[in-house]
Order: C-alpha cells, then sequence, then structure tokens
C-alpha cells in the first residue's frame, strides 16, 4: 500500500493564503490599524514610504473572515493551475505586478476611497487559468466564456450597481490575466 503524502505543491499560492489570513488575524489583533497602515490603498503623500508598500500589500489584506474566504476559495481553486503550468516565478511576477497596477489606478483614479482584497488576483488568475490549454493553432471557446461572462458581467455591475465591490478592480485584474497569457502564449505552449 502506497504512503499517503501531501504535497507543498503550489508554493506561491500557498504563501499568498497564508499571508493573506495572517494579514486577517493581525486586522483582528489589531482592531484595522495593521490593515489601514499596511494593507489598504489609498491616497496618500507620496513621501510616506507606506505608500509604496501598500501599492503591492493592498492584496493581501481584507475586510474581515468572510471577505478573505470569498477570495481565497477561488484562488485556491485556479491559482495551482496556473502556476503548474507558467512556474512559481512568472506567478509571483503576475501577483506583483497586478498589485502594482491595481494599486496605482486606486491611487491616481480613485483618490476619496480605499481598496483591498486579492479579487484583482483572483480575476487574473482565472483569466489566466483559461490559457493554461491554449494552443498556437486556436484560442478555446472557455477563454472566450470566461472573458464574456466574468469581465462582461463586472462591466455590467460597474455601470448598474453600487455596492463596496470594485468592479474596476476585477476588470484591470482581469485585463492583467489577458495581457500576461497573450505574452506567454507562444513561450510556454506544448
Amino acid at each position: 500500500m502506497k504512503k499517503l503524502v501531501i504535497r507543498f505543491n503550489s508554493p506561491v499560492i500557498l504563501t499568498f493564503a497564508a499571508l493573506s489570513l495572517l494579514a486577517v488575524i493581525l486586522d483582528g489583533v489589531t482592531g484595522g490599524v495593521t490593515t489601514s497602515r499596511f494593507f489598504c490603498v489609498y491616497r496618500a503623500p507620496l513621501t510616506d514610504p507606506l505608500t509604496y508598500v501598500r501599492f503591492f500589500a493592498h492584496v493581501l489584506g481584507h475586510s474581515g473572515y468572510s471577505h478573505y474566504i470569498g477570495n481565497m476559495l477561488l484562488l485556491l481553486l485556479v491559482g495551482p493551475v496556473v502556476e503548474e503550468r507558467y512556474g512559481s516565478r512568472d506567478t509571483l511576477l503576475f501577483i506583483v505586478l497586478t498589485a502594482l497596477i491595481t494599486g496605482l489606478v486606486q491611487f491616481i483614479f480613485f483618490p476619496a476611497t480605499a481598496l483591498l482584497g486579492a479579487s484583482g488576483v483572483v480575476f487574473m488568475l482565472i483569466v489566466l487559468s483559461s490559457f493554461t490549454r491554449t494552443r498556437r493553432d486556436g484560442i478555446p471557446l472557455t477563454l472566450i466564456l470566461v472573458v464574456t461572462l466574468y469581465l462582461g458581467g463586472e462591466i455590467v455591475d460597474g455601470l448598474f450597481t453600487r455596492d463596496n465591490i470594485s468592479q474596476m478592480t476585477h476588470i484591470i485584474g482581469g485585463g492583467c490575466g489577458l495581457v500576461f497569457g497573450f505574452t506567454r502564449w507562444g513561450r510556454k505552449n506544448k
């Protein structure tokens, strides 16, 4: 009988989930101080060094356990597929670039609000996961459906729904997934 072994199969995705959980725990312990100081991006002076940290770290912060679980379930579902396909180094690069881009857009264009959470990263991974079986001879229907359903839905919600969800971050994250997928398309295909 074979011995059951638990593998640390997706180091970037699992570390991201653990760091995000740590940020949620710190939020609870500090009464939200750590989240507002480190894990959400908002208009702050460029002379404050933490402004630059927040451009990246906002993806680790969440407004509570429910927000965290909602993002992490999807991250853990699609992230390992992306990391297996593109490798840990590229997956980390995709996450860092998506965090920076969504953070900068928030900082520049939405000065009156704060942004936190991994949903931009999750949308990037959802779209990027649709590229995992892409061949040079065509674009899979699943990619077209993912882009249409997820990103199309976010565009509609952004136009007609007023809530605390940043549809712009979802759209930008999905757009990052498209760009990363198409730029890696020819390099990692079998």
